[in-house]
């Protein structure tokens, strides 16, 4: 198994679990017209690391990484939503907008294992 789609893995299961151990983190980037903050954070989390521990074995390597495709495309609002709002003024603008074309990069790299 080739270390990048190790680093990978390792990157999702990790970033699932901070899902569970910092959901007010998570919460305080979605929109406002996302329903259920709590919910969706806990379910974003579950699935980034099912499909992180999915990137592991052969039988679900494509299925994960089409997985980790859409969950991208999924939470993409939030990332517009922290590009955005006045809500994170005190982190730097141009990290936040560099943040957005950073999640084409991670989608071009989870399109590598489909």
């Amino acid at each position: 198994m080739e270390w990048h789609l190790i680093a990978m893995a390792i990157l999702y299961i990790i970033a699932g679990i901070l899902h569970f151990v910092k959901p007010r983190m998570y919460e305080s980037i979605m929109p406002p017209y996302i329903p259920d903050h709590r919910a969706m954070v806990l379910l974003s989390g579950f699935a980034e690391s099912a499909l992180g521990i999915g990137l592991l074995f052969s039988p679900t390597r494509v299925w994960s990484a089409w997985g980790i495709v859409l969950l991208l495309i999924a939470i993409f609002p939030a990332n517009i939503y922290m590009a955005t709002s006045q809500k994170f003024h005190r982190i730097p603008s141009w990290l936040l907008r560099a943040r957005l074309p950073l999640q084409a990069v991670l989608i071009a790299w989870a399109l590598r294992y489909t």
